[in-house]
């Protein structure tokens, strides 16, 4: 990644950072959709340079990086932000500095408790079905191991835009878990819709953007 774009995210009295977050990377998601390369595949990616560094546990401040400068100049972010550019500034391109770090961005897959409630029951029933036992005991068993830590990761609440053309009456509306992993070295890799690294095609190793 040897070019970015700085978005500085400007929050007032009635409009709070968590709101503006989730406003400007649904916009952002959907850039990268209009773009991508492949099926879930972006050649722009992103960061949070003020990562658990800020009273906000994001910071206000979101990075897109690519390769190219021409990539960055195509996606022309300001247009799908002209909404909202009384709360955001947009920086122009810029080359990556030399003194960086690097680091992965990936998403957290976190059950919400409901999903977890009614994956205990839907296991409870099929072990008391073939098992014999009542379905209150196999319940109690599976009690002991049921995931009770909340996910502290820093996160966004975005709308789904498949469940919202699927099922227009369901709520869309989910979080995204993001974490931080430290690299030693820059590396090449994918990244999906959201900016985020994943790993497809086998792929052993995250894909890095630098941190500054």
């Amino acid at each position: 990644m040897n070019f970015y774009i700085e978005l500085q995210l400007l929050p007032d009295q009635e409009v709070n950072l968590g709101f503006l977050w989730q406003k400007v990377f649904q916009q952002v998601h959907i850039a990268l959709v209009e773009h991508k390369v492949a099926s879930n595949q972006s050649q722009v990616a992103v960061g949070f340079p003020d990562y658990r560094q800020a009273k906000f546990p994001l910071g206000s401040k979101l990075r897109l990086f690519a390769k190219e400068q021409a990539t960055l100049e195509k996606l022309d972010i300001h247009r799908w932000l002209t909404r909202l550019e009384d709360y955001v500034h947009i920086k122009g391109v810029k080359p990556v500095p030399n003194d960086v770090t690097y680091v992965s961005f990936v998403r957290k897959q976190v059950k919400s408790p409901e999903r977890i409630e009614r994956n205990m029951q839907q296991k409870a029933a099929l072990w008391a079905a073939k098992s014999g036992q009542s379905l209150s005991e196999c319940l109690a068993v599976l009690e002991q191991s049921k995931p009770t830590e909340p996910c502290r990761l820093p996160f966004i609440y975005l709308h789904s835009q498949q469940t919202k053309q699927r099922s227009p009456d369901k709520s869309s509306k989910f979080p995204l878990f993001i974490q931080m992993q430290q690299q030693s070295t820059s590396q090449d890799g994918s990244f999906d819709c959201y900016g985020l690294s994943s790993k497809v095609n086998g792929q052993s190793a995250l894909a890095t953007v630098p941190h500054f």
